[in-house]
């Protein structure tokens, strides 16, 4: 899905590019970019549109870098379908506070808005929310190496993007000519769909909260690994490992470490225990 994306997102941009040379841009940005002016007359298609669209190569090159990691990153732990829901509400959410600030102060950010931006922001909180201490690599400058926590990135984007706003609102110079509002609007929806768990639900339903399940009456271990696997615990480690570990190693495989489950990471540790006793 993530490939389908940025292949989409290259088309896009090529026909952006005819577009403008048969039409003009400003009937680009009328029909297709997102604006409070289109929204009020209707053309609410630009929740979608303004998605796909890019202020220039640089604009693609850098959204496309950020979906290439962290769209592969979150379709890694929720699957194909979960990931491109959550990248395109995301953009969706983000154009709606664009829009909202739009009408709270017309003179100041009412513009046309394009880019995945949003979408990408959206990708990125849902990834810190999940793993927020999965350690994440970057490239400043595309030269210098720096290494830090998912979380960390998280903070950084959402105070760029408050600051970005605050900058906005005192001049609009101060904003860069950057869509602050729909970066934050996108890292909010990222945020709610991890903490909601909406990726985990039927559409109709995900308003619902969650109920908590509840489990079985059973003895409090000291392992809870142990009553799970209780059975197979005494096995020579070589049998434990096939009928235990393997298994997970092959879910390892298939989805990636984050797809594991508290009583599989615990089998994981009591067979790396029963290794080091042999």
């Amino acid at each position: 899905m993530t490939k389908i994306l940025l292949v989409s997102l290259v088309v896009c941009f090529l026909l952006q590019s005819l577009l403008e040379g048969v039409k003009g841009e400003v009937w680009v940005l009328k029909w297709l970019a997102l604006s409070s002016y289109g929204i009020v007359h209707g053309r609410f298609y630009q929740l979608l549109t303004f998605q796909f669209l890019h202020g220039g190569f640089w604009h693609l090159l850098m959204n496309m870098i950020g979906l290439y990691f962290f769209g592969r990153a979150m379709e890694d732990m929720l699957g194909s379908r979960a990931m491109l829901k959550l990248y395109l509400l995301s953009g969706v959410a983000g154009g709606f506070l664009h829009v909202g600030l739009a009408f709270a102060f017309p003179n100041i950010f009412d513009v046309p808005v394009v880019g995945a931006s949003a979408g990408i922001f959206g990708l990125i909180a849902a990834f810190a929310t999940r793993v927020p201490d999965q350690p994440i690599t970057m490239l400043i400058f595309f030269v210098l190496p720096v290494t830090f926590k998912a979380k960390v990135l998280l903070l950084i984007e959402a105070a760029l993007a408050v600051s970005g706003l605050l900058g906005t609102l005192i001049h609009p110079v101060l904003g860069g000519n950057v869509a602050h509002g729909a970066h934050l609007g996108g890292m909010l929806a990222g945020i709610v769909w991890i903490r909601w768990g909406l990726w985990q639900r039927p559409p109709l339903n995900f308003w619902r909260r969650r109920q908590p399940r509840r489990a079985p009456p059973r003895t409090v271990s000291k392992r809870p690994w142990r009553s799970a696997a209780a059975k197979n615990e005494d096995l020579p480690p070589a049998e434990f490992i096939s009928r235990e570990v393997d298994p997970i190693l092959e879910k390892i495989s298939a989805h990636g470490i984050h797809s594991l489950t508290e009583r599989e990471r615990q089998i994981l540790e009591a067979a790396r225990s029963k290794m080091a006793r042999r």
